[in-house]
């Protein structure tokens, strides 16, 4: 039996559980505005699920059994053996807390929660089909609507993700046993973060990226101890190559050709790696790769074919997203996008800004998108983290950039725990001394990034920052002495 429609109103109607949708649907809560939240499947969306949390569990186990079976100079002894399995179940439990936070959260904040998939059916109207066989649907009248549905992993013609051996992230986060060998196809975060855990779980990884380098939205330096690092875990790379087809081998594996590019086409992908399109016009030579599984790693796109955008007039550009205005707002009246689907940069706590900017902005608050940077991280060891300008971008918006430099070598922190690759770089005006971005590659350089951040956000210079006292020994000292050198102070470095 098939239960009948029904129709609801309410104020503010939230179309995704992510880490945008979520947060937009608590604040809105909290301003006493009725909000209706409809996510089609688990609340935390990809981040929380499939995504940022998972892979950093796993990043974090993976790395202390590899610390753990590689400290014999440090007078350690010890040869971890892994339990995948073991693994998998914490990491998921990290994952069901977290989520089951998320629903309470909402619940506790008076969040009306639906679950289902939303679509939009006219003029302050939604469908929602709910899951499940005889679940029917129900419209829902909304004032206001928040758009939240995220992103999905971009793939390639030929390589299908219900293929079993051809993988996005979130399948390769929940592999049941340690594949002898994989092939990542792209270089930027996501397969430099996922080729780590598995090279630190003994199988034999290969890259291909149809650039010419590892994190190509990342500058040189920063990306090459990452790639140096990965290399020292038997990670072989190959550039300038795009996969084309795969075969079955008969055997478990299967035959991957890449075909050599003549670069200059290739269009960069969401996530800095490997462009979801190629040409036959492009392609030169070509070399074929053997694994047991391939990973297919180029970018995500924005989630915005399941909602009936036309029926309210609204159009995504032509890489998918919806526009807005710095007030979250989107070319229709009343309804806001946030989050992937709103563009770059698909960072979740960029997200998580814009929902919170949307329901301030619905409730009457005087609220606007006037972040003046927003800090990036990739979680691959070391790690990177990076905010504001560098160097040559502060040159082309006509600042005279002064760069101040501090290595993780010199830092007492770094070395006593084992962890002295990399360096922080701040950059800020010359004359005025305003800190204008930083980019970090080495231990911590996620949590780093904040203190930069913040001091760009309130307008901090470099002196601020270099007389602000650190506590010693720690790693945060290192931005202060980047600070120092860019002003010729610097006591633990020779001064540029």
């Amino acid at each position: 039996m098939v239960v009948g429609d029904v129709s609801t109103g309410t104020e503010v109607l939230v179309i995704g559980g992510g880490p945008a949708g979520y947060t937009a649907a608590i604040r809105a809560g909290q301003l006493d505005l009725d909000v209706t939240l409809v996510e089609q499947s688990d609340y935390g969306g990809t981040c929380l699920n499939d995504g940022c949390i998972p892979s950093k569990a796993l990043i974090t186990a993976t790395d202390l059994a590899d610390r753990a079976g590689d400290a014999e100079h440090m007078g350690i002894h010890a040869d971890p053996a892994v339990d995948l399995g073991a693994m998998m179940e914490w990491k998921d439990g990290v994952v069901d807390q977290l989520t089951g936070g998320v629903e309470k959260l909402c619940k506790a904040n008076g969040v009306n929660l639906i679950e289902g998939t939303a679509k939009f059916a006219g003029e302050g109207r939604a469908r929602v089909a709910h899951g499940g066989e005889g679940q029917g649907s129900e419209t829902i009248e909304f004032e206001h609507a928040i758009v939240a549905t995220g992103s999905r992993p971009m793939s390639l013609p030929g390589f299908d993700f219900d293929d079993d051996p051809i993988l996005d992230a979130s399948q390769a986060l929940a592999l049941e046993s340690v594949p002898e060998s994989m092939l990542v196809v792209g270089a930027g975060y996501i397969g430099m973060e996922l080729a780590g855990v598995y090279a630190k779980l003994g199988t034999d990884v290969t890259i291909i990226e149809l650039l010419d380098s590892a994190l190509p939205a990342y500058e040189d330096d920063l990306a090459r101890p990452v790639k140096r690092r990965l290399e020292s875990h038997g990670v072989d790379f190959h550039f300038g190559l795009g996969a084309e087809d795969w075969t079955e081998n008969g055997d478990g594996t299967v035959t991957v050709t890449a075909a050599a590019m003549d670069g200059g086409g290739a269009e960069v992908a969401a996530d800095g790696g490997e462009a979801a399109e190629a040409t036959e016009a492009d392609a030169a030579t070509s070399e074929q790769f053997v694994a047991e599984n391939v990973l297919v790693a180029v970018g995500r796109e924005p989630v915005t074919d399941t909602l009936d955008l036309e029926s309210v007039g609204l159009e995504p550009n032509e890489q998918g997203v919806l526009e807005t205005d710095h007030r979250a707002q989107t070319d229709v009246e009343g309804i806001y996008a946030v989050g992937d689907v709103a563009g770059e940069p698909m960072l979740a706590h960029k997200g998580s800004a814009e929902g919170k900017v949307a329901a301030e902005v619905i409730a009457g608050e005087p609220a606007a998108l006037d972040h003046q940077a927003i800090p990036a991280a990739v979680f691959t060891e070391p790690e990177i983290a990076t905010v504001g300008l560098t160097e040559d971008e502060a040159f082309e918006e006509g600042f005279d950039p002064v760069v101040g430099e501090f290595p993780f070598r010199a830092s007492g922190r770094s070395l006593t725990a084992d962890e002295s690759d990399g360096f922080v770089r701040v950059v800020a005006d010359a004359e005025t001394e305003f800190l204008l971005g930083a980019q970090i590659v080495g231990p911590d350089a996620s949590e780093l990034i904040a203190e930069v951040a913040l001091g760009i956000e309130l307008g901090a210079r470099l002196e601020d920052v270099a007389s602000t006292i650190h506590t010693h020994p720690t790693l945060a000292e290192a931005v202060m002495e980047a600070c120092e050198n860019a002003r010729g102070e610097a006591i633990h470095t020779l001064n540029r």
